[in-house]
Order: C-alpha cells, then structure tokens, then sequence
C-alpha cells in the first residue's frame, strides 16, 4: 500500500488524519515538526507528503522544498488556513502538487491523496521501464568473453537495481572506474551526475573540503565557497578511488555522512542533506588495514556492504587478445593508419606476458605499436623492449625427474610462492592470479595450515 507521511503539529488534526487515512488503506506515519519529518523521508520511502503550512520552528514550503530535493517525483499536498492566492501561488512555486484549504472534508484529502499516489506510482513504474530500456539497449563498458569477466558483468546488473554501498577491488589498473561507472550506467540515478575522484591524489589538508565543502572564509586561501564532491554528486553516483589512503581523522566524517545523509561544509553551522549513492574504490586488502587499525572497522563495514573484485587480465585468457584487437582498432581510426591485427608472433607475446600493470598496460603497449609500427599487422619490433626477449634457452639435459601430476605440480608452485613471500596469503593470492578465498581452499585441502608470517611445510 502507498506510504503516507502526515506533518501537522495540532495534535487533535494530526491523530484525525492519521486514522482516517490509515481506515482507508494507507500506511501512514504522523510526525509533528519539519526535522521529524526529514528523518523520516531519509530514512523511508515516502509515497505522498502532506504537511501543515505553518509548522514549529518551519513552513511546509520549506519542508516542501527540501523534501523535493531528496525525491522530486514526491506528489506533496500542503494544507493551510489561509487559502490566499498569493499563498497557493507560493505552494505551486515551491513544487507542491496540491493545495487544501481549513476547514475540508477527509474525503476531500482522501482523493487529494488518491490521486497524488497514483501519479507516484505512474512516476515509478516510468522510471523502472526506462531502466530496463536501458539495460536492453546498453553495450558494456567491460570488454570481454572470459568466464571471470561474464561473472561480474552479471554480478553489476544485479547490484546496480539497488543503492547499496559498492566496494571495488582489484590490481591498479584492471578497470575499477570502469566498473564503477558501469554500475552507475545500469542504475536509475543514470541520468544524474557520475563524480569521480582519487582520494590518494588530493593534499590531505584540502581533502575534508573537497569532500563535504567550505565556505568563504573557513580556512586561509578560501576566498569563495566550495559544496564539495558529495553536493555536486548529489543525484547522482560519487566514486571514491584509493579510498584506503583517507587519513585516519576523516573517516569517521565519512561514516557521519553515509549514515546520516547530511553533509556539514568546512566553517559552516548548517547541514545539507545528500542523496549519493558512493561507490568506493581501492588496491589494498582494506580487511587486513582493519586488522592493522590502519582503516576503521565500521566504515569499512559500511562501504563493503557488496564487494566486487575484478580479475587481473593475466587470469582473463584470451581476453587479452580480445582487448588487444579493441585497442588496436580505437587508435589506427583516431590516428587514421592503416593497421589491422598482430602477427601471430606479436599475439604470442602478448598472451604470454604476466601484465603486472593490467589493462591500463596493455592499452598502452597497443596504443604504442600503433604509432610506431610500419607494417599493417603489429609486429615483436613494435612491442616494447621489455616484451621481446629472446625465447630463453634450451636446458642442459640431466638426470630424469619423476613425472608430476597437475595437482601436484600446482601444490608445489603455490607452496614455493608462500615460501617466497613469508606466509603472507594476501601477496601469494595477488602473484598468482587467484582470489584469497581460493587459495585458502587449496591450503585447507592439503592440510596445511599457513598463517601471516609462517614458512608452509610440506614443499
């Protein structure tokens, strides 16, 4: 049933709405004042408004307005005493959708609300239909036909449909902004603003302001007003990048304005409420910076509500010539050279190339050999230095090895590497490709038991 939030602070007119209301169907929460009536549209879906015009320490139209921020498609029915026409005027400019006059009929707020909640819902379900066109007609920012890469594409139209909180993992260059605005493409804040910024790249005594905003005046250097990402955000999507790197003294601010919806700018005593959805991004292993206590354990708690990893493009098998080919074909058009594929030799090189810098490296090699090759197919003198070495050479015969299964040949590489890195599962699950949960499968089925620091037996 459609929700009802009721503003009235005459008791006796407040308590008659709210039964009448709720008799006919409605689901109705009844509120007294303008800052009840904020926390409860931040922290419910609200179907219809209908507030009191003059209200304790506010007005409807000011409640109006801001409740028109959080939600513009909210139908708000103002009631008043004084049914002027300058005061209906003023109702209409400040987005209302209706208008009653004391004394009225409950049946005639009754259909006021009837008509006000089928407009939301007609509002909604437009809404959810151009979502869905959307989808259908959208082309993926994430190129590719590998298992890894299918698996989150479909894992981001799910998480997409709603407005939790997303943190993004993965190797500094695999995509994580790609990922990000692809949540925000699939979402129905689609055609709000998308914000983006490196939290790692911003000085950290200018960072509060840049997040939450300042006024003139606040600090030395302030010479105007500043809203800050959050506000300019606001409708929209806001992706945080290296979020691990946010010093110590601003995460609880952040955790503040996530849980409250409200962001208070540097120098200022007044508070604007925020509708962001916050994507936040990151390298590290934030669950080992909580053990640590180098991050809090509630924020991050609050930004991992879904965690999406994306996989290094070494684990992407063909993947790699796939993207190859994509790049290729982006910079012979914008450079307008005649440059059509890689010989089969310069394709090996680049399958066979660890890509420790992701895809961020392989779009520049390509791009690279693009501007530099004379020939129409990329050739290994095209590629970078480091990409042509020489095949190494062939090993002196010697005495014969027992012949291995692949089991246990992978046992004992995955063994080497923890030997190699002390124990540290995190940086062994990183060298070789795989996630953290994985390898801890493979440790537990061999029976071994290898913590931070410990040296693995059984090699």
């Amino acid at each position: 049933m459609p929700r009802v939030l009721v503003v009235e602070d005459d008791d006796a007119m407040r308590s008659l709405i709210l039964d009448e209301l709720t008799e006919r169907g409605y689901t109705v929460t009844s509120v007294a004042d303008s800052a009840s009536a904020e926390a409860q549209l931040e922290e419910k879906r609200t179907d219809v408004l209908v507030t009191d015009l003059n209200l304790v320490r506010s007005t409807g139209l000011v409640l109006c307005r801001r409740a028109l921020v959080l939600d513009p498609d909210l139908p708000v029915i103002l009631i008043t005493a004084f049914g002027t026409l300058e005061t209906a005027i003023e109702a209409i400019r400040a987005g209302a959708y209706d208008f009653l006059t004391k004394p009225f009929s409950m049946d005639a707020l009754a259909l006021a609300v009837d008509r006000a909640a089928k407009l939301k819902a007609l509002k909604d379900e437009v809404a959810s239909l151009r979502v869905d066109i959307r989808r259908s007609q959208h082309r993926s920012r994430l190129d590719g036909v590998s298992a890894e890469i299918t698996r989150l594409r479909q894992t981001i139209a799910t998480v997409a449909a709603t407005d939790v909180t997303v943190l993004i993992t993965g190797e500094s260059g695999s995509g994580k902004e790609l990922v990000a605005r692809e949540l925000h493409d699939l979402s129905r804040r689609s055609s709000g603003p998308f914000v983006a910024e490196n939290v790692a790249a911003i000085p950290a005594m200018l960072l509060e302001s840049t997040l939450f905003g300042h006024v003139r005046g606040a600090f030395t250097g302030a010479a105007s007003a500043r809203e800050g990402l959050f506000r300019s955000a606001h409708g929209g999507t806001l992706l945080l990048d290296e979020v691990g790197e946010l010093p110590s003294e601003l995460q609880p601010k952040l955790l503040r304005v996530l849980e409250s919806g409200v962001v208070r700018p540097v120098g200022s005593d007044r508070v604007y409420p925020v509708d962001v959805r916050l994507l936040a991004a990151t390298h590290r292993d934030l669950a080992e910076w909580v053990q640590l206590d180098r991050f809090r354990e509630d924020l991050y708690y609050r930004l991992a509500v879904v965690e999406l990893t994306i996989p290094s493009l070494r684990a992407r098998g063909g993947d790699i010539l796939l993207l190859a080919q994509l790049f290729l074909e982006q910079q012979a058009k914008t450079l307008q050279r005649d440059v059509r594929g890689f010989h089969h030799e310069a394709a090996a090189r680049l399958l066979g190339w660890h890509w420790p810098g992701n895809v961020r490296e392989l779009r520049n090699v390509v791009e690279r050999a693009v501007i530099l090759t004379q020939h129409q197919q990329i050739r290994v003198s095209d590629l970078p230095e480091r990409m042509r070495g020489l095949a190494p050479p062939r090993p002196q015969a010697r005495a014969a090895e027992p012949l291995l299964s692949l089991a246990e040949i992978e046992r004992r590489h995955v063994l080497r590497v923890l030997q190699q890195v002390g124990g540290n599962k995190a940086e062994a699950a990183r060298i070789l490709g795989i996630g953290r949960k994985t390898l801890y499968r493979k440790i537990e089925g061999w029976g071994l038991a290898v913590g931070q620091g410990d040296t693995p037996r059984g090699s």
